[in-house]
């Protein structure tokens, strides 16, 4: 086989396993339904149980569905222990945004916000890159906080900031495996669920006003962005950002 055969091989999802922790619901949940479509093996983790039997119900194709304390450390290695060998990792695992201009931000949700993003993620990765396959990736999750903070952003700002530098850091570390990071900006998803609904369309209407694309995201065209880092098989320590222009107005 030729090394350009082998590329296009690398290309195919079809056979392909892969790992979506925080795979119940949103940007998660739309990366494990398209890349089944295409053929490959999902397993979806996440912390509640009735919630990652839903997904799964969701997905026509191989799928499974393991409930998973991504707090807890020594879960997350027993977890990945157990699955064995697999090729794509993709974190999406985040809980409702804490947005408090500093003097009101409580500092100990402010370390649970860490926790979850930022520490979880690490675990995830320590404990499963020792069993991703040759020409596997790694997509982490960040957000256009990092990059386009606003008041009372400062604790969402700083997890984002550090899940870019860690994408980088670990990209170097664990090469050949490649990682990355997408970075969404406002999308229609469970994250938002902490405001009653009717805030929340307005949320949703008055971000979209002020972007250059008009509306807010949807978790299905996010998950696209998941699916190329892990099919293209070139980039490496790389932040793909899709926030319909937020950055630049």
């Amino acid at each position: 086989m030729t090394q350009k055969q082998q590329i296009e091989n690398h290309w195919e999802l079809s056979g392909k396993r892969l790992v979506v922790l925080g795979g119940s619901s949103g940007i998660g949940l739309a990366v494990a339904q398209q890349a089944v479509a295409q053929g490959a093996t999902a397993i979806i983790a996440s912390s509640n149980a009735d919630r990652v039997k839903q997904a799964v119900a969701t997905i026509d194709g191989k799928v499974e569905g393991h409930a998973l304390d991504l707090s807890n450390e020594r879960d997350i290695q027993e977890f990945f222990q157990k699955i064995g060998d697999f090729d794509h990792l993709v974190f999406t695992a985040g809980d409702t945004l804490q947005l408090n201009e500093l003097a009101a931000t409580d500092l100990t949700k402010a370390r649970h916000a860490f926790e979850l993003r930022y520490w979880a993620a690490l675990a995830a990765v320590k404990y499963a890159s020792p069993h991703i396959r040759k020409d596997g990736s790694i997509v982490l999750t960040t957000g256009v906080a990092g990059q386009r903070p606003h008041k009372g952003w400062t604790v969402v700002a700083s997890v984002c900031g550090s899940i870019e530098a860690v994408t980088r850091a670990l990209a170097v570390e664990l090469a050949p495996i490649r990682v990355n990071a997408v970075c969404p900006g406002v999308v229609r998803t469970n994250l938002w669920q902490g405001m009653n609904a009717d805030a929340r369309e307005h949320l949703y209407e008055s971000v979209g006003k002020s972007l250059l694309v008009g509306r807010v995201g949807e978790a299905c065209e996010i998950a696209r962005a998941y699916l190329f880092l892990m099919q293209e098989g070139y980039g490496t320590g790389q932040t793909v950002v899709l926030d319909g222009g937020a950055v630049l107005v």
